[in-house]
């Protein structure tokens, strides 16, 4: 196992590097952080460049990384890499997932969202509905932003998510004669008037100024969700919760 003492070393400034959206686009990896995360990687078989554990921390007997590269590295070190506050001194250094086709029945596209903790959740809620892809398009944070990694809670190596061209790939499912829902207040109707189909994408979009009106031109409807109470409106994570699973209930 090979061992990092120094913090000015090459490998670890480059570590560092990727707690930014620009070197992660650069080298097309990503550094998760913390056992829950490196454990779902491996367990899923993602690509995983190397593991860096801190010199303090003891590996559960559980923990298998098989031929998986382990670097150990000071505390100090393990410090510097972190994005949360008390780290638990274990991190991996992943490539991101390939582009894949548009082949299968259900997709989540999400325009425009830039809360990390909105993004991750409604990845890891695709995920648990049993979507087949999630597709985020421009203006959005990061897909691989350690706050969007830890919401999602792993759902990144589960099913393909990724950034695109959200027009491109509405085109390419329109296509596929697949039915795609957006999500707006005005021209549209409440998603309990939708029938379910075994096929279907839905896009929902930021809270402020909702869903690009280009994008909502294409859909087959657009949906709504009622508001019983006085709120204005529905977080967009809990909207699109609500939404998928109704979609996919009985599919």
């Amino acid at each position: 196992m090979k061992y990092i003492h120094s913090t000015i070393n090459p490998q670890v400034k480059q570590w560092k590097k990727l707690l930014t959206r620009k070197e992660r686009d650069k080298t097309k990896t990503f550094l998760i952080e913390g056992f829950h995360l490196v454990e779902e990687a491996l367990k899923n078989n993602a690509d995983i460049e190397t593991i860096i554990i801190s010199e303090k921390v003891e590996l559960p007997s559980s923990f298998n990384y098989g031929s998986t590269p382990v670097v150990m590295v000071t505390e100090e070190i393990a410090r510097s890499l972190a994005d949360t506050e008390t780290t638990q001194g274990i991190y991996a250094v992943c490539a991101q997932q390939p582009i894949p086709s548009s082949n299968g029945k259900t997709f989540l596209l999400i325009d425009s969202v830039q809360d990390p903790g909105n993004i991750g959740t409604m990845i890891r809620t695709a995920d648990a509905a049993g979507i087949d892809a999630v597709i985020v398009g421009k203006g959005s944070v990061d897909i691989y932003n350690p706050k969007v990694l830890r919401a999602a809670q792993g759902s990144h190596f589960h099913l393909p998510v990724i950034s695109a061209d959200l027009h491109n790939w509405l085109d390419s499912l329109l296509d596929r004669g697949i039915s795609v829902y957006g999500t707006a207040l005005e021209n549209a109707i409440s998603y309990h008037e939708v029938e379910q189909e075994e096929s279907f994408a839905l896009i929902v979009g930021n809270e402020g100024s909702g869903v690009n009106p280009e994008l909502l031109d294409k859909t087959k409807k657009n949906l709504y969700i009622p508001i019983y109470g006085k709120s204005e409106s529905l977080n967009v994570a809990v909207a699109a919760g609500i939404l998928l699973y109704y979609l996919k209930s009985t599919n």
